[in-house]
């Protein structure tokens, strides 16, 4: 792109980012947020290990244990269901923002509420998503964790004088550090909110939610222990191609299980809202649904922490691994599409690891866990469409680094094949049936990299200052041919001295004696553009305007009228954007050697020109 030695200075002037020292007081804020988000996920780890020890072993106790080992019997089969009862009655009469896995509900939150979260959610959500998991409910702590940190982020940062996006960044902050604080993952915490969260890549968001993601690990080490949540024996660092192929399978078929998951949750929320009864008694039919496949498989009840441990360290038997794909994941979908609150990163993780667990016999021996690891790499990266999420978030789960490159291709190709095959996540198409269209793409905008000297127009109509109305009819005739709306007027020096609309202009010539001069229709002081300038600033400032066309002017000369820039011209580099995804073509040519040439290298006799 060219420019002149004019214009570069004030090109110089744009920066990479369009940070402010503002981010150091978000920043300060969002640390205070990480600190009280590595209690608030404290507080609901004990608060699940409390319902769960209630609703099952009938003692007060606020240790984590799995509700597997009951002897309730057959009564058990009521436990889901009067969790779900209470669960209902809160989401009915306290709010219905509790119902969910967390993540959909904060996504909504950023983007529709202004980043506001009613301090009742705060509340309420922990409090059902630990009833809902003490009682059996098959899901994870991480999403309410994750929602429930983004409402405490969210309260605080309604107390001060923000914007919405930086409340979006607070909200966002305490998002971040109820997960890192949950599963000692720092990095993957950052990665989620990048890649789910905050629907862009700036520093004036980016800094404070790591800070209060780094901040709240820091202080999980002091409440809960340092972590890693799932530690394993480091795996070989180099696979051979067999087993990078394997990596290959096990994406494919992740891929496929996550769609067919992701469809079967829905397709269950569907079953439930044809149902002739209130939304409020959906959770007591999933919560049977869930009594029913504890009494199959006791150990698809609850969080399950312990299995997805064992699945890392051992080769579990075949009945736990056919218990986890059939019963857990119908469990999952049918108590989760019933509207009951619960996560879903903890369920993938069991599903993922029991996909790769059954495939190990058929695979290369790659060590203890090898393969339900990436299993759960892949199911993450998949149905949560976060794909550098999965593949940190299991190495911060295991220590085990070793682990990247097979984690890289396993999760890639899930990723590219639910890309591909499903127009949404299992997260966002919650958000999409409340009405709402989200896209995962992030890109540059062309219209920061065009500049308005491109795109504006020099040929226009510029009218005389105190022109009388007999002058003007012919100009204004011979411009409206080119669609010139605006009409810079200009003294004898042509110096810009104002605008005029065409509007008011042909009022003005249907009005009144032809020896009326036009002054009194000049608005001065108009917003301008500059030609060293990027399309994207003039777009915020026709927006914050409502002017649609402006004058373009010299900075250093703002009298020195240079052309137009309207919306037409914004859409018409809109356009090139566009014809540079859509236009193909070859560019280079690869030009095979003639016959002359061939029978040269071989040193032979150039054959006759008659032969051919």
């Amino acid at each position: 792109m060219q420019k002149s030695v004019e214009e570069a200075p004030e090109i110089e002037k744009l920066g990479d980012f369009t940070a402010t020292p503002r981010v150091l007081w978000v920043s300060m804020l969002a640390v205070a947020i990480g600190i009280l988000s590595s209690y608030v996920a404290l507080g609901l780890l004990k608060l699940i290990g409390l319902f769960t020890n209630l609703f099952y072993y009938q003692r007060w106790s606020t240790a984590l244990v799995s509700p597997a080992q009951h002897h309730l019997g057959y009564w058990a089969v009521l436990v889901p269901v009067a969790g779900a009862f209470i669960i209902g009655l809160m989401a009915r009469y306290g709010s219905e923002r509790i119902r969910g896995h967390g993540i959909p509900e904060a996504i909504e939150a950023i983007l529709i509420k202004g980043s506001r979260v009613q301090p009742r959610v705060a509340l309420l959500k922990p409090l059902s998503s630990a009833i809902s998991i003490g009682s059996g409910g098959p899901f994870g702590a991480e999403g309410p964790i994750i929602m429930t940190g983004g409402a405490f982020g969210s309260l605080i940062a309604q107390l001060f004088h923000l914007s919405a996006s930086e409340r979006k960044t607070l909200l966002v902050s305490g998002a971040a550090a109820g997960m890192s604080a949950t599963f000692a993952s720092p990095l993957a915490a950052v990665l989620l909110a990048v890649e789910l969260l905050l629907f862009e890549w700036k520093p004036r968001s980016f800094i404070p939610t790591a800070l209060a993601s780094v901040t709240a690990t820091a202080a999980r080490r002091y409440l809960m222990g340092p972590g890693p949540l799932f530690p394993t024996t480091p795996h070989q660092l180099i696979i051979g191609p067999i087993g990078l192929l394997g990596c290959v399978l096990v994406g494919v078929l992740a891929g496929a299980f996550s769609a067919l998951l992701t469809g079967a949750v829905y397709a269950s929320e569907d079953l439930f809202a044809k149902l002739p009864i209130h939304w409020m008694w959906w959770p007591m039919i999933g919560g049977l649904a869930i009594g029913v496949g504890g009494l199959i498989f006791p150990e698809a009840l609850g969080v399950g922490y312990d299995m997805i441990g064992g699945m890392l360290q051992q080769q579990l038997p075949a009945r736990m691994l056919a218990g986890i794909l059939l019963v857990k994941s119908a469990m999952w979908a049918i108590s989760l599409g019933s509207g009951t609150s619960g996560g879903v990163l903890a369920p993938l993780l069991m599903m993922g690891g029991a996909l790769g667990a059954v495939l190990t016999p058929w695979l290369p021996a790659e060590g203890a866990g090898f393969w339900s690891m990436v299993g759960m790499g892949a199911i993450l990266g998949g149905t949560m469409r976060s794909p550098f999420t999965g593949v940190v978030f299991m190495i911060e789960l295991t220590h085990d680094v070793n682990m990247v490159l097979p984690l890289l291709v396993a999760v890639l190709i899930a990723h590219g094949f639910t890309v591909l095959t499903l127009r949404r996540s299992i997260l966002t198409e919650k958000v999409s049936r409340r009405g709402f269209h989200l896209t995962r793409e992030y890109s540059s905008d062309p219209l920061e990299v065009i500049f308005v000297r491109e795109v504006m127009r020099t040929k226009v109509v510029a009218l005389p200052e105190g022109a009388r109305r007999a002058d003007l009819a012919p100009t204004i005739t011979s411009a409206h041919h080119g669609g010139q709306i605006l009409y810079p007027v200009v003294d004898a020096d042509l110096r810009l001295k104002g605008v005029i609309t065409r509007n008011h202009l042909v009022e003005f010539l249907q009005a009144g004696s032809e020896s009326d001069s036009s002054r009194k229709l000049v608005q001065t002081n108009p917003v301008v553009a500059y030609p060293d300038e990027p399309l994207r600033s003039v777009v915020y400032r026709m927006a914050e305007t409502g002017k649609t066309r402006l004058p373009v002017v010299d900075r250093h000369d703002s009298s020195k009228l240079l052309g137009l820039v309207s919306l037409n011209d914004l859409l018409r580099a809109r356009a090139r954007n566009l014809e540079e995804e859509r236009h193909r073509q070859r560019v280079l040519h690869l030009r095979l050697p003639t016959r002359k040439v061939a029978f040269a290298r071989a040193g032979a006799k150039d054959p006759d020109p008659g032969e051919n």
